[in-house]
């Protein structure tokens, strides 16, 4: 048994996209939604109110009643103050995340103190500071992406060149943003007690704050690839435990070998399409945070996501190692499509114990 896991089997969780929030909620996501002090606790409110008075049954909205200091916005699934803390530019919209254009910086080279001199780093601090003198504390965290993932919006795809021509110059590339990502991470450990709440909410169940790294843009890269320029740094961190990996593409069976090599790989959150059998067969030991697909939600009718979901943690083998999410749902999903997914999984929950006893 993972030590680092929740007591109860088949933890289930959900995030909705900005323009379900907009439309449902009327929420618009500008740049003080996620900056200015007092929206920042507003807004965070009101999205656990809505949850709760749609899915409470369900845990979801247990901070209705309360007015949190959250830093980041712990209900979206959106990763950019890094790439903006490192020179791009982000355009807030109304009703959609936070959009990061990519830089197309001509050379390979991270200055990681630079990053904190920011005037986007400037804006945490106002935030955190303002939030801490009003309430004595913070909770939440701020979604930090990846290695990879923040390359690729410094050097758009002129990353992947780099990886083939210049390799010598992308690995001290690479330990750049490394470094960034862990001063920003320990930035956030201090001042909240945790780092990923924000990258999938599913990490809120653990017994402990998990570390988990995105790797989004790892479906365009080899697994030899992966090997030689970014599993060094999940190893790394992986000491921290617990760790995770968020890969949220459809093949992360691709790298199930690789993922093996990482010595405590306590939670991977694996996209909709990845082969769960083939995954569980490499990591008999890892958590895996089984996503639904966000548009297929809106496809299929309430009787084939309870079949999807069925037979997805079936295939996982260990409903003491498996939760379930969906992530992302925008405005043209409906509630009961929703409401399916928690109905399922309580019901896999009463098998799984009748089966038990």
């Amino acid at each position: 048994m993972n030590e680092f896991l929740g007591n109860d089997i088949l933890p289930v969780d959900i995030v909705l996209a900005p323009e379900w929030w907009n439309k449902n909620e009327k929420i618009c996501f500008d740049r003080d939604f996620f900056y200015h002090p007092l929206k920042r606790v507003e807004e965070e409110q009101k999205m656990e109110k809505s949850l709760y008075d749609r899915w409470g049954q369900y845990g979801l909205g247990v901070h209705k009643g309360t007015a949190r200091p959250e830093i980041g916005a712990v209900h979206l699934a959106a990763g950019f103050l890094l790439s903006e803390m490192l020179g791009c530019q982000v355009n807030y919209q109304e009703n959609h995340p936070p959009q990061v254009l990519a830089a197309h910086q001509e050379v390979l080279e991270i200055d990681p103190e630079k990053a904190f001199r920011s005037d986007a780093f400037k804006q945490v601090i106002h935030l955190t500071s303002a939030l801490k003198q009003k309430y004595g504390y913070l909770t939440g965290d701020i979604n930090w992406g990846g290695v990879l993932n923040i390359a690729m919006d410094l050097r758009g795809e002129d990353i992947f060149m780099d990886m083939m021509l210049t390799p010598d110059e992308v690995n001290p590339y690479f330990n750049g943003i490394a470094q960034v990502i862990e001063k920003f991470t320990a930035f956030m450990q201090a001042e909240t007690g945790s780092t990923s709440i924000s990258v999938n909410r599913g990490v809120r169940h653990m017994q402990k704050p998990v570390f988990l790294h995105s790797e989004c843009s790892h479906t365009m890269i080899s697994a030899e690839d992966y090997e030689t320029f970014l599993l060094p740094y999940d190893i790394k961190w992986s000491e921290k435990r617990p760790f995770g990996i968020h890969y949220c593409g459809p093949d992360p069976h691709r790298m199930a070998a690789s993922f093996a090599k990482i010595p405590h790989l306590d939670y991977l959150d694996l996209g909709w399409g990845g082969d769960v059998k083939e995954l569980r067969s490499h990591l008999p030991e890892t958590f895996f945070n089984i996503r639904l697909s966000p548009v297929e939600m809106t496809r299929q009718s309430c009787d084939e996501i309870r079949e999807t979901i069925t037979r997805l943690v079936h295939e996982s083998g260990n409903p003491s190692l498996t939760g379930v999410c969906c992530i992302n749902m925008d405005d043209s999903v409906s509630d009961d499509r929703i409401t399916t997914i928690f109905e399922t999984v309580e019901a896999l929950k009463k098998e799984y114990t009748v089966k038990k006893a």
